[in-house]
């Protein structure tokens, strides 16, 4: 059998932040890892980390076909036998006119399928009720695309109970922190008045610009990084992580990171909730009530506030937070897509390339 060769179909930027990219460039690993040849056809507005992460695996970037015609001419003139779409924006009868075409489609998506036709429909969302046709949907953790560098990192058993005095903490709202959500909860952590060593990931210079006006308590010491590689290191290294509830999500579960979430746009909505009633992470919430004003907006970072001094001071309850992330994702999600995708490749009748 001939090389297979796999498609991405995805962008990333400062108002769409990283993550569809962030998935896909795990499926992709996966594939050059079974000896297939990947390319990613998007954009990568100004996120230089994640053009890296590109280069260094070897994947070209090509531009992003948009309408369904150009995804079939971008198919056929680099002789794709898979493509991945993993979009809110293309146009959903793409995936018809690719499998017209005679080029298996995996459609990446949360929650709603936005009526695409597609070979495979793909949710890695906790407790995915998507609809899809039978037998063509693969949902749930257990399909959650994690990268080399978080399989890597993840420890053989969850975080033991450990009493810390200054805690380490995290925070990071993907690539770009495309909302600005650094600097309100970077404030919500300060107000617990719990002594912290607080490293805060800074997406953009906005965001930098709105964080050097906060000011640490007492015990407390801010430091804001650029987007790093060293992620999985630093949320292994952390007594606890506080994040948006997107594909991060999984991450956090797969390394056992006890982890306090934000649902910061309406698309994580759904998934924020199960998780946090789930008790794989704690819930602080949604931004827009984070950042509200008045009355309603002071109790709903006073409650967060509470929250997280609660995992601050409880070693048991981080302890108890990581056991269940932990087993919830076992860091086999895209091995087991990957299965699934070469299976339809094997099932469906030979197409000329």
């Amino acid at each position: 059998m001939s090389t297979l060769r796999v498609g991405l179909r995805c962008d990333a930027g400062p108002s769409r932040g990283v993550g569809h990219l962030v998935r896909c460039l795990a499926l992709g690993e996966e594939f050059l890892a079974r000896g297939a040849t990947v390319e990613l056809f998007g954009s990568v507005e100004r996120v230089g980390w994640a053009a890296a992460q590109l280069a260094a695996r070897g994947i070209p970037l090509r531009p992003g076909p948009e309408t369904p015609a150009d995804l079939v001419a971008a198919a056929r003139r680099h002789r794709l036998d898979v493509m991945v779409l993993d979009s809110y924006e293309l146009d959903p009868a793409g995936t018809g006119a690719l499998r017209a075409a005679g080029v298996l489609t995996v459609a990446v998506v949360d929650g709603d399928t936005r009526g695409q036709d597609a070979d495979l429909y793909l949710d890695q969302n906790f407790g995915a009720s998507t609809s899809a046709p039978a037998g063509r949907l693969l949902a749930g953790s257990a399909y959650a695309l994690l990268r080399d560098s978080v399989l890597a990192a993840r420890p053989a058993t969850p975080r033991p109970a450990t009493a810390v005095g200054r805690a380490r903490v995290l925070a990071f709202f993907g690539g770009t922190d495309a909302v600005g959500a650094a600097p309100v909860l970077t404030r919500v952590l300060v107000a617990t008045g719990h002594p912290m060593d607080l490293t805060v990931v800074v997406g953009r210079p906005e965001v930098a610009a709105d964080l050097a006006a906060v000011t640490p308590g007492r015990g407390q010491a801010l430091h804001p990084v650029p987007p790093t590689d060293e992620l999985p290191a630093l949320i292994g290294a952390a007594d606890l992580v506080v994040s948006a509830a997107g594909t991060s999500t999984w991450e956090l579960c797969c390394l056992g990171a006890p982890a306090a979430l934000v649902c910061v746009v309406d698309n994580q909505r759904e998934s924020y909730r199960r998780v946090v009633a789930h008790r794989l992470a704690a819930g602080l919430g949604e931004l827009p009530a984070l950042t509200g004003p008045g009355v309603a907006g002071r109790a709903a970072r006073t409650a967060a506030a509470r929250i997280l001094r609660g995992l601050l001071t409880s070693p048991a309850h981080r302890a108890a937070l990581s056991a269940r992330a932990w087993a919830a994702v076992d860091g086999r999600g895209r091995a087991r897509v990957a299965d699934a995708v070469l299976a339809a490749v094997a099932a469906a009748p030979a197409t000329p390339r």
